[in-house]
């Protein structure tokens, strides 16, 4: 990739794909009745980015997506919710990543983790309330489905995708 526009354009490309999964991801009917419970897909391109492009273009999409998606979709509330969980799983899989090195599935659940937990820290603030923790448990097994199952397509996405196309050498 040679130019500033082409460097542009591809992010640009990132944050609306990620977008499209949320609306996607929003119209799937909730089978589950838990509050909180989702598939997680926009982190299908945050694992593309953060394996492809940087560290930085991951938290920069990611941050985007999570204001348009929840600036569109969502409300004020919403929109604390997904900056909390995402700025902690986003931090928490490039910290991940970049100290330890691990399979791209184990960064996957861990940022579905920590995706929750910060959800749910928000929720405990907001309601004033610690008794909400014992949540964590729900949503940190459906987390882990969801992040392992997303992982293993993550990898399978990140192997596939033109390496020339998404050079590190940006």
């Amino acid at each position: 990739m040679n130019s500033r526009a082409e460097k542009i354009a591809l992010r640009a490309v990132l944050v609306a794909a990620a977008f499209v999964l949320a609306w996607l991801e929003a119209q799937i009917p909730t089978f589950i009745a838990v509050p909180g419970v989702k598939l997680g897909l926009t982190n299908l391109v945050v694992l593309l980015a953060l394996y492809r492009l940087s560290w930085k273009d991951a938290l920069v999409i990611n941050l985007i997506r999570i204001i348009l998606v929840g600036i569109t979709f969502g409300n004020l509330f919403s929109l604390w919710y997904s900056l909390a969980g995402g700025l902690l799983s986003g931090t928490g899989m490039i910290l991940l990543k970049e100290l330890a090195h691990p399979r791209l599935v184990t960064v996957s659940v861990a940022g579905a983790l920590l995706h929750n937990l910060g959800q749910l820290l928000v929720a405990m603030f907001v309601l004033e309330t610690s008794s909400l923790f014992y949540y964590l448990v729900v949503l940190w097994v459906s987390g882990a489905v969801a992040g392992f199952v997303l992982g293993i397509l993550g990898a399978v996405v990140v192997k596939r995708v033109n390496s020339d196309i998404f050079s590190k050498k940006q």
